[in-house]
């Protein structure tokens, strides 16, 4: 009992001193907001009674996110366009509140939209939240948007004293209910520092990739990489498909291979069970691709690859799979080629089954 009540107040120790170095660091003093009594935020940042969090943005990944803050102790505010979708975290303990009151009541508050259209009305419209928020506050990004709107909310933040960090999220609806999602950072190393403890809550690796901005050029080559990886997937499995071989195995080999990546674990096989539901939007990459081949435009690189694919998801999207997840490019590509991927050819025939468990 005593190694264990000793090892406690170690890491307790820890705890604050790395809180406390963060103030020292940022040169940043909180100061009395109603019974928000502290000496500095860093102190209350440990105690997830006291810290207040607003959360902007419940959809298939927001409302992941926002579980897990919950079911580490910190209490909510949240606000969504669609005041259903908050309807299940609010049965958990969040409360629900408009923008505006979010803004005033929240210490540190986070963002996941969908467009940047959607971001610049929210955090720098005529009824923004950054107009309300508190000075010394914390704003984190975590909708993949574009980078010069958070180069442009990060000197807006400047101005009226609140730290800003653009920082887009990959992992998907897996990675976000799993808590493993990677968190690509734009803004000041300290301010990141001090949020880190709270985005563990919900990810498994977190870097700062530079300065304002910056995270959200990283996001841009990490919807360039899954373009590419989604058009290789839908394509072996067509040609797999046509070719005779059962799919499941094929896959199940490919993944330890060099071929593996997070598509062909992940989405090959809702692909072959023909599970369209979206863990990433079919309409929100079509945005992606669209912010990146703007950047290339603007930085005058060509990238035929990713052209291509934005072509086939925005041919799909025109097609009533808008609101499809991402996977939902198989059936572009079956249309191209007249050859539907089925369940004809998804398991090793029944006679092979059997002469491999002979042998085993």
């Amino acid at each position: 009992t005593f190694f264990f009540s000793s090892r406690r107040r170690h890491t307790r120790c820890r705890e604050v001193s790395w809180a406390r170095r963060c103030v020292q660091e940022t040169g940043y003093q909180r100061r009395v907001h109603g019974d928000f009594k502290f000496k500095d935020m860093a102190s209350a940042i440990l105690d997830k009674a006291a810290i207040k969090i607003g959360w902007i943005g419940t959809g298939v990944m927001g409302k992941s996110m926002c579980r897990h803050l919950m079911k580490s102790g910190y209490n909510l505010f949240i606000f969504n366009r669609t005041k259903e979708k908050t309807e299940e975290l609010v049965k958990e303990g969040a409360i629900y509140t408009e923008p505006e009151n979010l803004a005033k009541m929240s210490d540190i508050v986070f963002t996941m939209l969908g467009y940047p259209h959607d971001v610049e009305s929210v955090i720098l419209g005529e009824k923004g939240i950054l107009h309300s928020m508190k000075k010394g506050a914390y704003l984190i990004d975590h909708t993949t948007s574009s980078p010069a709107l958070a180069e442009k909310i990060f000197l807006e933040a400047q101005k009226l004293g609140i730290n800003s960090l653009d920082a887009p999220v990959s992992g998907g609806d897996v990675g976000a209910k799993a808590g493993k999602l990677a968190v690509m950072v734009g803004g000041n190393p300290e301010h990141l520092e001090f949020v880190k403890p709270l985005m563990q809550c919900y990810s498994a690796n977190i870097a700062l990739m530079g300065k304002a901005g910056f995270g959200q050029h990283t996001k841009m080559s990490n919807q360039i990489i899954i373009a590419g990886q989604m058009i290789g997937v839908v394509e072996g499995l067509i040609y797999g498909h046509k070719a005779g071989l059962p799919l499941v195995p094929m896959i199940e080999l490919l993944s330890k291979g060099a071929a593996s990546s997070f598509a062909l674990t992940s989405y090959a096989p809702r692909m072959l069970k023909r599970d369209m539901a979206p863990g990433f939007f079919v309409e929100h990459f079509v945005k992606d691709m669209e912010i990146a081949l703007a950047e290339c435009n603007r930085m005058q690189i060509s990238l035929p690859g990713l052209a291509l694919v934005h072509q086939l998801y925005v041919s799909l999207k025109a097609n009533g799979g808008a609101k499809d997840g991402t996977q939902a490019l198989l059936k572009v590509l079956e249309q191209l080629s007249n050859t539907p991927v089925s369940y004809t050819h998804l398991t090793l025939p029944t006679i092979l089954l059997v002469q491999i468990s002979v042998v085993a």
